[in-house]
């Protein structure tokens, strides 16, 4: 038999799952609290019970885009080089795959705990200053990670927008990401 509890946490895990396809398909806009509870499967009012509204669920989703990334970036294995570059790639791959997510991430936080948000992003940041700390100096280390961290966020900006394809960089996303790996001292 399954507890009050687990009904309500695969419920809410339903309702993320089906916001977070709802806005790769669409977007923001595609996302409604009506639409996520229909394609959750769940009544009309089931959402309401998990989320104050739609900015509070967006928050959620941007969340979990931040755990996952967090995770993703600690499971990392190979030699610092290797690992920060999976770092950059897996931040790339975020973009490319949900950008509208991808925005949602790097956006101000809504809803009723914009903190957590924030202490995802911060976890994730954390794990990616681990891997930049074993190739540079401690003095060093705040202003490379910045660098690269956000150095990718804009790279990948720049390309969601449509920025590179006008001709006039003459450069891809890919090539200025291992640029920007390749100013990293090698240790």
């Amino acid at each position: 038999m399954v507890s009050r509890s687990e009904s309500a946490a695969a419920t809410r895990r339903a309702l993320l799952d089906a916001a977070a396809g709802l806005l790769d398909e669409g977007g923001p806009e595609a996302v409604t609290l009506r639409e996520v509870g229909a394609k959750a499967g769940v009544s009309r009012g089931a959402p309401y019970g998990h989320f104050a509204d739609k900015e509070t669920l967006l928050s959620a989703v941007a969340t979990e885009g931040w755990e996952r990334l967090s995770d993703e970036i600690t499971a990392l294995n190979g030699t610092p080089p290797e690992r920060l570059r999976g770092a950059l790639a897996a931040l790339v791959t975020v973009g490319r795959r949900h950008p509208h997510r991808y925005r949602l991430m790097y956006a101000t936080p809504a809803g009723e705990e914009p903190g957590t948000m924030i202490q995802a992003s911060c976890r994730t940041q954390e794990a990616f200053l681990a891997i930049v700390c074993e190739l540079v100096p401690e003095a060093d280390l705040h202003r490379y990670g910045a660098l690269l961290f956000m150095g990718v966020s804009g790279i990948i900006a720049a390309e969601l927008s449509g920025h590179f394809a006008t001709g006039t960089w003459r450069t891809s996303a890919d090539e200025l990401v291992e640029t920007l790996a390749a100013l990293v001292p090698a240790g």
